[in-house]
């Protein structure tokens, strides 16, 4: 048991340092390329700091343990709404003013609803899985037509200035690229290898190793984004970061792992996972869409976003003592 859990911990470790140099290089190139600042903030932000769940969701799938790939997609997304933005917004209160992201948030709901009704039936076919693609991809051709014509807009503004501030040559943009997917994969498969043989060793489905150390694992880029970024007054760089992960998530990540090895799910995954995961998202639009004169997620709402998420886990570790 000690060999799997040093290779998780060392596997996580790299993993959040490698997906950081891949997102600031992907960035950085994108700049260079002439790409706007809101279609690097949707784009490369948003969907580049998931980069790690779906490298951990293409090895697990292919490796014949699909229950890390969803676990490890639901999960993540659990944790950046419950851990991250609860997290974040008792640091410092939530301000949204960026319109687009106002867009994504229902956006979010309908993706949301979308997954629970496929898992209806209790499996996630590769029909399933090209669906979820399908919608990924239109959801990348309306994020293009949107940076295209908002360039305005306050999440705009934000990446731009932190691109200013934090300039990168396009040389080094592009080795911090390679050299950061090339880590992000190998530590991936590390990770992989050792959450499975912890699963086994404990006894208990890899579908909860992947909801748990997996899911926060992965996260660790979107949390270490989201403070610094509004520590430093950058608000819609945090919740756009999370918005993007989730959409990515949801669409790309359990697409991809379902078209590989289609999967049987779990009853837990519907009455369990993909209930306080819809909660989760509902939650986060009634506090960030702007129902109130003041759109932000304030220090209540980020306790109580935060709360639900130590519950979720409670409920998790329960299952581990029982089985």
């Amino acid at each position: 048991m000690i060999l799997p859990l040093l290779a998780v911990l060392f596997g996580l470790g790299v993993l959040a340092w490698s997906a950081d140099r891949f997102v600031d290089g992907a960035s950085a190139a994108a700049n260079h390329l002439g790409m706007p600042p809101l279609l690097i903030g949707m784009l490369v932000l948003g969907f580049g700091t998931s980069a790690p769940e779906l490298a951990v969701a293409v090895l697990a799938a292919l490796q014949g343990n699909p229950g890390v790939a969803i676990g490890n997609a639901y999960g993540s997304n659990i944790t950046n709404i419950g851990l991250i933005i609860g997290l974040t917004a008792l640091i410092h209160p939530i301000t949204v003013s960026s319109r687009i992201l106002r867009k994504e948030l229902p956006v979010l709901l309908l993706v949301t609803a979308l997954a629970a009704y496929q898992l209806v039936d209790g499996t996630l076919s590769r029909t399933d899985g090209l669906i979820l693609l399908l919608a990924f991809f239109g959801l990348i051709s309306w994020s293009i037509a949107e940076g295209f014509r908002h360039r305005s807009d306050a999440l705009a503004g934000e990446v731009e200035l932190e691109l200013e501030t934090h300039p990168m040559p396009l040389r080094r943009a592009l080795l911090w690229l390679g050299v950061g997917l090339l880590l992000v994969i190998g530590s991936s498969k590390l990770l992989v290898l050792g959450a499975v043989a912890m699963a086994r060793g404990l006894g208990i489905s890899d579908l909860l190793i992947g909801l748990t150390i997996v899911a926060v694992g992965t996260s660790l880029p979107e949390l270490v984004t989201a403070i610094v970024a509004t520590r430093k007054g950058e608000h819609e760089i945090a919740l756009g970061n999370v918005l993007g992960s989730n959409l990515f998530n949801t669409l790309a990540v359990v697409g991809v792992a379902a078209v590989i090895a289609p999967v049987d799910v779990p009853p837990e995954v519907i009455s369990r996972d993909m209930l306080v995961m819809g909660m989760m998202s509902v939650a986060l639009f009634a506090f960030a869409y702007g129902f109130r004169s003041t759109r932000r997620v304030n220090r209540l709402e980020g306790s109580v976003l935060l709360t639900g998420y130590f519950a979720f886990m409670g409920v998790l570790v329960a299952a581990v003592v029982v089985h």
